[in-house]
């Protein structure tokens, strides 16, 4: 055989071995992907042979099923449509899912290993039984309460957040977001439909598509003084502790004010009114005192820079959680910057907060210092209706101790009480919390905090806020977030009065 032709024959059989390696590679490597995969019609036809399981909040269906005559028989509906829509996201055509869809896909699709004896019963008796079912932790009346508020605001507010949590066990009972979305037509079966609806929401600039309870950081004003006033509880101060204050404070080029002239104008105040009338310069002054490393330390105790948080399955995944962060607060050379430090203890500066970790603040001081971890999944049945996951609440963590917490209790609800949170109060309600005023771009109208809890008259914590309003103009930003704020503790408590 001459030189060519070998060469030409070894290349045959290296291109032979090659595509032998590649069939066996995609044949015993590759095969699950290649069948489970968005892309694969068949898998998508497929998926939509048997109902997908029905999420519900309060016995209610939020997320059901309609019975079509086209190629792909169920069609996903949404009847709440934009109130649910940042807890439940969607489930589009051959696409991944967002949100609860997203994080028990395999659960509501019916793939889940817990739902593996039904399939197999399924096999026996020809049966194309649907998916397994969600129940989420939802209060249905704090829900439709934060979302009617939130939406019909008196500020003319169109941007914001507002999440209630129960402080005994973490469960999520309401998460609204403003502005929403209907998702409905995100999941026509028209795919072009699908993807114009998409389009349009994810290039409107009020991102209607973000969950701002849980995925928006923004600066929270004095809500954060809880965070240093739990510091100052932890270091040796009481409630009763006098603290420097004054109507302004020089520190590294920062100049801090009070919001009124009225507010703490004297040299001293005690750490309860301080917080109860906000004082901004008795707290960037305590904020100093104790030192960076004592601010962050607290911060980061009650959540701040927590990356791996999620919300919705307790034995799984949910909803991601953006980190709170509080900055450096340090010069270029790594020394601390004191005037950064003044500005961070009142919440501006670099500090950004999430409305789901204000809320979980609000819920651990209620709770007696331990924060138990979100979440909003409650039960999982087959479909059948067999309970096959119920949630065992869990600590996440214990910033303080009950003393601590105790002493930021009672300066929360002297807020509520006597200080700028009284738009909280609900009769039959022992209401605490923590207004905030933020400033963020400039010249542009201050965002607007309100975070706090609330007992019913057996003394027991029912329901932990955070409300978070975007450029709130007219000034007293934080009032009308206090007030919806009040609403929604009263309708997940299942309150009367005013």
């Amino acid at each position: 055989m001459n030189a060519p032709l070998r060469r030409a024959g070894v290349v045959i059989l290296v291109l032979f071995g090659l595509l032998f390696a590649n069939l066996n590679w995609v044949q015993g490597y590759k095969a699950d992907d290649y069948r489970t995969s968005d892309y694969n019609r068949r898998v998508v036809v497929a998926q939509y042979e048997r109902p997908r399981g029905t999420i519900e909040a309060n016995g209610t269906g939020v997320a059901t099923n309609k019975v079509t005559d086209d190629a792909l028989k169920y069609l996903r509906v949404y009847p709440r449509k934009e109130v649910y829509a940042p807890i439940l996201g969607y489930r589009p055509v051959g696409l991944a899912a967002t949100g609860i869809e997203n994080s028990e896909n395999d659960f509501l699709s019916g793939e889940s290993d817990k739902l593996f004896a039904d399939r197999v019963k399924d096999m026996f008796t020809g049966n194309n039984t649907g998916g397994g079912n969600v129940l989420l932790t939802i209060n249905s009346k704090a829900q439709e309460t934060a979302w009617k508020e939130l939406v019909n605001n008196e500020r003319g507010v169109d941007k914001g957040a507002a999440i209630a949590i129960d402080p005994r066990t973490g469960a999520v009972q309401a998460m609204v977001t403003m502005p929403s979305f209907d998702p409905n037509p995100l999941v026509s079966h028209d795919e072009k439909v699908a993807g114009a609806a998409f389009n349009k929401l994810n290039k409107d600039p009020d991102q209607p598509l973000l969950n701002r309870s849980t995925a928006e950081t923004l600066p929270p004003g004095s809500t954060f003084k809880v965070i240093v006033a739990a510091s100052a509880l932890q270091n040796g101060y009481q409630t009763g502790t006098e603290i420097e204050a004054g109507s302004e404070y020089r520190e590294s080029g920062a100049v801090i004010h009070n919001a009124e002239d009225e507010v703490c104008p004297g040299r001293k105040i005690d750490l309860k009114d301080a917080l109860t009338e906000s004082c901004n310069t008795g707290f960037a002054r305590l904020g100093v005192t104790l030192g960076r490393d004592k601010v962050i330390a607290a911060a980061k105790a009650f959540g701040f820079e927590d990356s791996q948080l999620t919300v919705g399955n307790l034995e799984g995944n949910g909803l991601p959680v953006a980190a709170s962060d509080t900055g450096k607060i340090a010069n270029p050379d790594g020394t601390v910057d004191k005037g950064a430090l003044a500005q961070s203890s009142i919440g501006q500066r670099d500090v950004r907060m999430t409305p789901i970790q204000g809320a979980l603040i609000a819920a651990t001081v209620a709770n007696g210092g331990k924060q138990m971890r979100p979440y909003l999944v409650q039960k999982l049945l087959t479909p059948d209706l067999r309970t096959i996951y119920t949630a065992n609440p869990k600590t996440l963590r214990s910033p303080v101790d009950g003393q601590v917490a105790d002493g930021l209790k009672e300066m929360m609800v002297s807020v509520v009480e006597n200080g700028t949170g009284r738009k909280a109060r609900v009769k039959g309600l022992e209401v605490g919390g923590k207004t905030g005023t933020a400033q963020n771009a400039e010249g542009a109208d201050p965002h607007g905090w309100f975070i706090g809890f609330a007992y019913n008259d057996k003394g027991e914590a029912v329901s932990a806020v955070c409300v978070m309003l975007e450029n709130v103009p007219g000034g007293h930003a934080s009032a009308e977030a206090a007030r919806i704020a009040g609403l929604i503790m009263k309708a997940a408590a299942g309150q009367g009065g005013d």
